[in-house]
């Protein structure tokens, strides 16, 4: 794999022991459909909704759970990935892209509530969150949600996100 994706429980008993395979496989999908050549870290922390609410507030001060907290490392151009200017790794020099947080115990709801399960609903936030590891966002309705949506729709490979 050319990429490291590095992933970590922030307790036990949060189950689902496929999640980090699933991630791997979805980060390494993503960042190949959006061109990225260049060798990239993330690390992934699984968590619950308690974990991740207590991380929201903290950094972006909103006291709520949400699925999927993503920190990018550099300030990128969405669909134009360039490795100048990024934090490297000192060791091994690839591109550190950033973290994210995902909260399996709301993973599983949304895959149940959404009616197509836990395996797809990971992989769905895993490329939502190297998306805007690699500069998209989605806080406005505006044309930057629309490329953000359409790049997950193709990265999943379907019509239905």
């Amino acid at each position: 794999m050319k990429h490291t994706v590095t992933v970590g429980r922030e307790k036990r008993g949060l189950g689902r022991r496929e999640a980090a395979a699933l991630v791997k496989r979805a980060a390494c999908r993503a960042l190949d459909a959006e061109g990225v050549g260049e060798r990239c870290m993330i690390n992934v922390l699984f968590s619950d909704d308690e974990g991740v609410r207590r991380v929201n507030r903290e950094f972006r001060g909103v006291d709520s759970a949400t699925d999927v907290l993503s920190f990018p490392f550099n300030e990128l151009t969405p669909g134009a990935f360039s490795p100048e200017g990024c934090e490297r790794d000192p060791e091994s020099g690839a591109v550190l892209l950033g973290d994210m947080m995902i909260s399996l115990e709301r993973c599983e709801a949304q895959g149940e509530e959404f009616g197509h399960g836990f395996e797809r609903e990971i992989q769905y936030l895993t490329v939502h969150s190297v998306l805007h590891l690699l500069g998209y966002d989605h806080l406005d309705e505006g044309e930057m949600k629309r490329q953000m949506r359409a790049r997950e729709k193709e990265i999943m490979g379907d019509r239905d996100t």
